[in-house]
C-alpha cells in the first residue's frame, strides 16, 4: 500500500490552523516542522524563557499523510478556499515500509574521539575499543547526534577527573551525566525543568548502569560542583549566569553549549561577571564556551 503526502510551507501564524484543517479534509497525519531543520540556520524555541514557549518556527513545514487515491487537487482547492490565496504543495508518494525499522536506520552508533560510542539498543554493544553509552531515541533532547552534544562529549573527556562532582543541568535524556559518570567522575547530579526529561534520564541511567541523581530545578540544589555543564538554550543560559555560577565552586569549570556562533560574545560578556573564559570549541555553527569559576 501507498500514501500521497502533501507537503506545503508556513509561517508561524498559520501553522496550527492549516494543520488542523489537512486533518479534517482526512489527512491520516499531519505534522509541523522547522523549514530550516538540521541547518546552520535551524530555529531552536521550545523552552524559551518568555510568557510561555513559542509554539512554532517563523518558518514551517507541514507534511500530511493521505490515502493514496485522494484527489489532491481538490483538497489543495478546498485550502486555498479556507486560507484565501493561492498555496505551493509539493506532492510525493509514499510506499508502504517498515517504519519502525526506517525510524532505527536514521540512527546509528556516534563515535566521540575514539574514545566514546553512544549506542542505540538496536546495535551491537560489542563496541570494546572505547566508552559504550546505550541511549535511545526519546521525548527528551540529547542523542548524541546533534553537535552541542558532541561538544560538551568532548568537553567531558577532556576535563572529567575521577574525584569531580559533576552538575549537568538542562539534563535531557541524561547523555551528559551518563557520560561523565562513564569517563570516570565520582558522581554527577542531573537538572531539568521537564519531568518528561527526569524520567528519560532515570530510564538510560538505569539501562546504562549508572548510578546518578536527576532533580526538578525547582528542588533545591545544594552543591559546589567541580564541573557544570549545561547544554540548553542560550537565552535560558543568559537569565541562569548567576544560579549557575552559585553552583560552582571557585577554581571550578562550566561549559555553555546550545549557543549559535552568533550568539557567541553576548553569552561570553555575561559570564565574565563571575568566570574567566578559558575556550571556545565549534561544530557546525554551534559553539561551546569553557569557563573558570573567579573566587568573587
Amino acid at each position: 500500500m501507498a500514501w500521497t503526502n502533501l507537503m506545503i510551507q508556513t509561517s508561524a501564524d498559520s501553522a496550527e490552523k492549516i494543520t488542523d484543517y489537512l486533518i479534517e479534509l482526512g489527512a491520516i497525519s499531519a505534522s509541523i516542522q522547522d523549514k530550516n531543520l538540521n541547518q546552520n540556520n535551524e530555529e531552536i524555541i521550545f523552552g524559551e524563557p518568555h510568557d510561555g514557549p513559542q509554539q512554532y518556527w517563523k518558518e514551517n513545514t507541514i507534511s500530511a499523510l493521505f490515502e493514496e487515491n485522494i484527489e489532491v487537487d481538490k483538497i489543495k482547492k478546498e485550502l486555498e478556499n479556507f486560507l484565501n490565496h493561492k498555496i505551493e504543495a509539493i506532492i510525493s508518494k509514499i510506499e508502504d515500509q517498515d517504519w519502525v525499522k526506517t525510524s532505527q536506520d536514521q540512527f546509528n552508533p556516534i563515535c566521540i574521539r575514539d574514545k566514546l560510542w553512544i549506542i542505540p539498543t538496536w546495535h551491537s554493544q560489542e563496541l570494546k575499543n572505547g566508552i559504550n553509552l546505550i541511549l535511545d531515541p526519546g521525548l527528551a533532547f540529547g542523542t548524541g547526534s546533534h553537535p552541542t552534544t558532541h561538544l560538551c562529549i568532548e568537553w567531558l573527556i577532556d576535563n572529567v577527573k575521577k574525584n569531580n562532582q559533576i552538575l549537568d543541568y538542562g539534563c535531557g535524556s541524561g547523555i551528559l551525566a551518563i557520560a561523565a559518570k562513564k569517563i570516570g567522575c565520582k558522581s554527577a547530579l542531573g537538572v531539568d525543568i521537564d519531568p518528561q526529561a527526569l524520567i528519560a534520564s532515570k530510564d538510560n541511567a538505569k539501562l546504562n548502569n549508572v548510578n546518578i541523581e536527576f532533580i526538578e530545578s525547582s528542588e533545591p540544589i545544594e552543591i559546589k560542583a567541580d564541573l557544570i555543564v549545561a547544554n540548553i538554550l542560550s537565552s535560558a543560559l543568559s537569565v541562569l549566569a548567576p544560579v549557575l555560577a552559585s553552583y560552582c565552586r571557585p577554581g571550578g569549570i562550566i561549559a555553555l553549549s546550545g549557543i549559535l556562533e552568533t550568539q557567541e560574545k553576548k553569552i561570553k560578556v555575561i559570564y565574565q561577571e563571575w568566570f574567566d573564559i578559558i575556550g571556545v570549541t565549534k561544530r557546525e555553527g554551534w559553539v561551546c564556551i569553557s569557563a573558570v569559576r573567579r573566587n568573587n
